[in-house]
């Protein structure tokens, strides 16, 4: 799928006079000849929830595609079959496992503050109508849906709305490929007449991507470093009479699992309307703590006095043995 701009043509296979085609032309002859597979590949891996970019491949295809008059039909469509594959294997683990693979996901993901509160509020708020945008929020749409099968969304309903959520998402590289197809092609020759340099600086890009997405989780995570309550702690306060603010963070199909006695259930930051009090603790059931030490440092600004989150959340006090609650 060679492009044609103003007499200068992307050459992808040199006469054999020539010298042995170069790393970046091979790319360039891949993405020419099997367009529409890598944009399968790409795409699946994206959504799956591997740092691998899907956007450029896809402008791209879109780009040659438009240069050769084709239609942008195809890479839509395949663009949206394997967004929508990827997302219905994440809505089936989480309607089999739960919370153990929302945990597992949050442990892994290069974006941790996707996970947290910020996510289960926007879910709980507009349901399946949110995967619409999720996949133009980083981070958000593998975490939404799960929490779709977590959340038992009927099967029907979550395929409509993630579909319309491909569709739109993938129409927007595709629009931006085919509009600015001119820009690309001026890009893709630049690349190209770097000849043996062209390809590593592709590697290089994606590598400096996936650093800074790490470096933002880095930086997340040391934001959210205080001071924990153990369970035995908790517990110890609870046995001398004490009486500390509790807050319940989890989801309500998390709650459905049970409580520890007294806890009160909030959904998100805003509905945290409470009195100040002088000892708070606040627990979730998420991989280092991240929803409830949100929450805290969140409680700390509006004046609360000591706040801190329940090191290893409802899971370890359950593990503990302790009193849960639950609805009769």
């Amino acid at each position: 799928m060679p492009g044609d701009r103003g007499g200068q043509t992307l050459s992808t296979s040199p006469p054999p006079s020539q010298s042995p085609v170069r790393p970046m032309e091979m790319l360039l002859d891949l993405i020419a000849n099997y367009g529409l597979l890598v944009v399968f590949v790409t795409v699946f891996l994206d959504q799956g929830g591997l740092p691998v970019p899907a956007y450029p491949p896809l402008i791209v295809t879109a780009a040659l595609a438009a240069d050769n008059g084709q239609s942008m039909l195809p890479i839509l469509a395949v663009a949206t079959f394997a967004a929508v594959l990827a997302d219905l294997l994440w809505f089936m683990g989480g309607r089999r496992f739960g919370v153990r693979l929302l945990r597992l996901m949050c442990r892994l993901s290069l974006s941790p503050d996707s996970c947290v509160l910020m996510t289960r509020d926007i879910y709980s708020r507009w349901g399946a109508p949110s995967l619409i945008g999720a996949k133009f929020v980083p981070g958000f749409a593998a975490v939404a849906t799960t929490l779709a099968g977590e959340s038992r969304t009927p099967v029907t309903r979550f395929v409509f709305f993630d579909s319309l959520g491909a569709l739109l998402w993938a129409s927007v590289a595709i629009a931006l490929g085919a509009i600015f197809h001119q820009a690309v092609n001026e890009v893709l020759l630049r690349l190209e007449e770097l000849g043996r340099y062209g390809l590593p600086l592709v590697v290089a890009a994606i590598a400096a991507f996936v650093a800074y997405k790490w470096w933002q989780r880095h930086r997340f995570l040391q934001e959210l470093k205080m001071a924990r309550i153990t369970v035995p702690e908790l517990y110890q306060l609870l046995s001398d009479g004490m009486a500390p603010l509790i807050l319940d963070v989890r989801s309500a199909e998390q709650r459905a699992a049970g409580w520890i006695p007294g806890a009160k259930f909030v959904v998100s930051l805003a509905d945290a309307q409470l009195e100040p009090h002088d000892e708070v603790i606040v627990y979730c059931d998420c991989p280092n703590e991240a929803s409830a030490a949100l929450l805290a440092r969140e409680l700390k600004k509006r004046g609360f006095g000591r706040v801190r989150p329940l090191a290893g959340g409802f899971h370890a006090w359950q593990a503990e043995g302790h009193e849960v609650l639950r609805d009769v």
